[in-house]
């Protein structure tokens, strides 16, 4: 019961009211405000309210990128006291996360001063400043042209924008975390290059499936980086909204000092701060659940990034110590999609393709709105010039008519009953300054009206035309992508973890014992390493049938899972690789498509790729060839002991083109743009040591360079495919050749070698060419498969035509 007073009445009034109805109402509204109001994002730009309204209002104040930076407690002061109806603190955790990029993908504000870490809070907001940073802008950008609809703030005195213009999808782009009444909202960061192309192609098919989307976005890229195992969790979120997967941290194997081999952590799971990693060591060796560690050193810093060094005790193998540590500490940590957000003012749970639906839906209203803000303008820029141009031809008269007129109001009805002009045309004349009376002015004025036409025919077309309008709104996204685009952090791996087993293993204290079993590495066109496990009685996996069309394999080589290998890059450079850390698959199964992209584990630098593979162990030599015709040998001895040093040096413009371990019956063979092809006998070339450029090793003319260059057989396949350069990438495919080498007769070393292809007319050069033992595959730049015509075992024929540009080719055999 509740009792009430009525202030019109002396005598006090009770009322009886249902106290479970007025509970339940209590709480909807409650509820209601929790969700529409704080937790949950708008699905179009990705922002909850407190978010849109930090934004909004730091664009209004004018806290640009090229401006300095404002301390944090004003704009918290202006947002609390124009926008946002709730307390100070709520606004600056909101403004903290926007600036943190090891929150969000693509930060929204760019902060000065102390703003937190994984592991520590924020200084005070009196302490911090910000402004906004690119990508906000984006966010902002023609708010002032009735492109969004505006609603009053808390007080009904300013307006505000109910949804943000958003140039790019920043839900999936940053993700977000909120927790509401009865629901609760978890998305993941995504890549925005990836995310665009996606949007873009949804735009261009909008019947597009959702695996024709996830050829564009094929995973979460999170602002940490790590590794993501497995991928079936991430396209049933894709596909429900709702599911999860497992990261790993990015660690590898090295020695600390002379003595010391530790573990080098680099990156995390998203979310987990080096502290928490930390405590858990110390607690799992504290249990004695995790044996084998002797320290752990945090070496993080602002200016190196993450850096996390775990010292191995001698005696213990650091691969299995690493295993364990990823079943016992957050190195391995479980994310959980619920891809909730408000569509049409109520909370759905959304897929992929349905997130990428509402955001280009919006992304064209924003686009058709802008257009007819802006036609409107122009349209009446182009009266007002058209009048003055009318004015300027018959200056005098006009002069006349306003001298003799009494007021005002007399001149503007004279000027529109004597020029048949409108009252807007008339108005402007009578406030024209004398010195636009000038012959250049009406130039000027001519030219004004020219481009407004033009810019109006081209708006019409917009508004008219729905496909000018998607064409509009993907270039602006593709403009977007390139401007504020960055590469992929986050390596996505095929390879699952066993969650059952991880959890039994973790309750017993593990052996740290690993069995270092035989297997090979291999690498295939498209730029992608993976393990294929052998057992104690295979030697060499059998080549699979049912293999993608990116198995077309460029080099490979035995080892063991826990013996490194070698990758020589295009620039001459020894990266060290981990079987261990690549993804494996059985060597009855192979498909190279499921291991990991170079670009992803190695460190390589812009433009730079894996040439060959080789052994860092053994007495063998291996064979390096450049596109410049310069050869070398080196014992797998004199090869550097450290990952990035170099083993050729090369001149300025030479790259590394191929290479090979060499035994003593096989021999080295190039092949130049100009269908040249040599080969000769390898013990024609002397070993020389790391530091060493090389010798002579084919004579090529000035305006051609070598194109493939490699170990081979007399056995072995030739493969050549013609190219016009003079025409467009893609237009003419060329011609394709597949001959025996042995058609080819051997010459020495530094000579020009024989033809290997006849060019025809249009064709200036052969554009890729192989070497190699198995069956010839080849591959386009995508990594679908292409066709090879049968064997030809003329060695200057000019090929047969192919129907699809080939730019990749390799072999079947490992």
């Amino acid at each position: 019961m509740a009792s009430t007073t009525d202030p019109t009445s002396p005598a006090e009034r009770i009322e009886d009211i249902d106290v479970a109805a007025e509970m339940q109402q209590s709480f909807l509204e409650y509820a209601y405000s929790v969700i529409y109001a704080r937790a949950l994002p708008d699905a179009r730009d990705g922002l909850k309210p407190v978010q849109r309204r930090i934004l909004f209002q730091m664009n209004d104040m004018g806290l640009r990128p090229d401006r300095g930076h404002v301390k944090s407690a004003r704009v918290v002061g202006e947002v609390m006291g124009k926008l946002h109806p709730h307390g100070d603190a709520s606004i600056y955790d909101a403004l903290v996360r926007l600036a943190q990029d090891f929150n969000l993908r693509l930060p929204l504000v760019d902060g000065h001063g102390n703003f937190g870490s994984l592991d520590d809070g924020p200084a005070a907001s009196r302490y911090t400043e910000a402004r906004l940073t690119p990508a906000s802008l984006a966010m902002t950008a023609d708010l002032d042209e009735d492109v969004v609809d505006f609603v009053p703030n808390y007080d009904n005195q300013i307006m505000q924008p109910e949804v943000l213009p958003s140039a790019y999808p920043n839900l999936l782009v940053n993700g977000t975390t909120g927790i509401a009444v009865g629901m609760a909202t978890n998305m993941a960061p995504h890549n925005l290059v990836e995310v665009v192309s996606a949007a873009r192609h949804l735009l261009a098919h909008p019947d597009a499936t959702l695996d024709e989307l996830m050829a564009f976005v094929p995973g979460p890229d999170l602002p940490t980086g790590g590794i993501i195992m497995g991928l079936d969790g991430i396209r049933e979120a894709y596909e429900t909204g709702r599911g999860s997967f497992r990261t790993r941290a990015r660690a590898s194997v090295e020695n600390v000092s002379a003595r010391k081999v530790g573990i080098v952590v680099t990156e995390l799971p998203y979310m987990i701060g080096p502290e928490k990693v930390i405590d858990k060591i110390k607690d799992g060796v504290n249990a004695k659940k995790i044996t084998g560690i002797s320290n752990v050193i945090d070496l993080t810093d602002r200016h190196h990034g993450l850096k996390l060094v775990i010292e191995i005790k001698n005696g213990f193998d650091p691969e299995a110590v690493l295993e364990t540590l990823y079943r016992l500490t957050p190195l391995e940590d479980t994310f959980s999609i619920n891809n909730v957000a408000l569509v049409d003012g109520g909370p759905q749970t959304l897929g992929l393709r349905e997130l990428l639906q509402v955001y280009v839906q919006h992304r064209k209203e924003v686009v058709y709105r802008r257009s007819s803000f802006r036609l409107a303008k122009r349209q009446d820029r182009l009266h007002l010039v058209e009048g003055l141009l009318i004015a300027i031809v018959d200056i005098d008269r006009v002069i006349a008519i306003i001298r003799s007129s009494d007021d005002v109001d007399a001149a503007r009805a004279s000027l529109q009953s004597t020029f048949s002009l409108s009252e807007p045309q008339s108005e402007y004349i009578l406030e024209l300054r004398l010195r636009r009376l000038t012959k250049f002015s009406r130039i000027e004025l001519e030219k004004e009206a020219d481009e407004l036409r033009n810019e109006i025919k081209t708006l019409q077309e917009i508004l008219a035309n729905p496909q000018r309008l998607i064409d509009v709104v993907s270039s602006e996204l593709d403009d977007t992508a390139r401007s504020l685009g960055t590469p992929r952090r986050t390596v996505l791996s095929t390879s699952t973890v066993d969650v059952a087993a991880a959890r039994a293993a973790a309750k017993t204290p593990s052996t740290l014992e690993m069995a270092d079993t035989p297997c090979r590495v291999a690498l295939s066109s498209t730029q992608r390493l993976v393990r294929i496990d052998l057992d104690s009685t295979e030697s060499t996996p059998v080549a699979s049938p049912h293999r993608s069309g990116h198995d077309a394999v460029i080099s490979s080589i035995a080892t063991s899972r826990r013996q490194n290998v070698g990758a020589v890059t295009t620039r001459g450079r020894l990266l060290f690789v981990s079987p261990e850390a690549l993804p494996g698959v059985p060597a009855s199964a192979v498909a190279l498509n499921g291991g990991v992209r170079a670009e992803d584990y190695l460190d390589l630098e812009p433009g730079e790729r894996i040439a060959f593979l080789t052994p860092l162990t053994g007495d063998a030599t291996i064979a390096v060839g450049t596109r410049e015709g310069v050869v070398k040998r080196l014992t797998v001895e004199s090869l550097p002991t450290k990952s990035g040093l170099s083993i050729i040096a090369l001149k300025d413009g030479d790259l590394v083109i191929g290479g090979g371990v060499v035994e003593s019956d096989e021999e080295l063979v190039f092949i130049s743009s100009d269908a040249q092809l040599l080969r000769f006998a390898s013990s024609s070339v002397r070993p020389q040591g790391a530091s060493a450029g090389g010798m002579s090793g084919m004579n090529i003319s000035a305006d051609a360079l070598a194109v493939f260059f490699g170990v081979a057989h007399p056995t072995d396949t030739v493969v050549t495919v013609s190219a016009s350069l003079s025409t467009l990438v893609g237009t003419d495919a060329g011609r394709v050749k597949v001959t025996p080498l042995s058609a080819f007769p051997a010459k020495g070393r530094s000579t020009g070698g024989v033809r290997a292809q006849t060019l025809l007319k249009g064709e200036d050069a052969v554009a890729v060419a192989w070497v190699g033992a198995g069956t010839p595959r080849a591959n386009g730049l995508d990594g679908s498969p292409r066709d090879l015509p049968d064997v030809n075992p003329k060695r200057d024929a000019s090929g047969e035509k192919v129907s699809s540009e080939i730019s990749f080719l390799g072999s079947d055999k490992l």
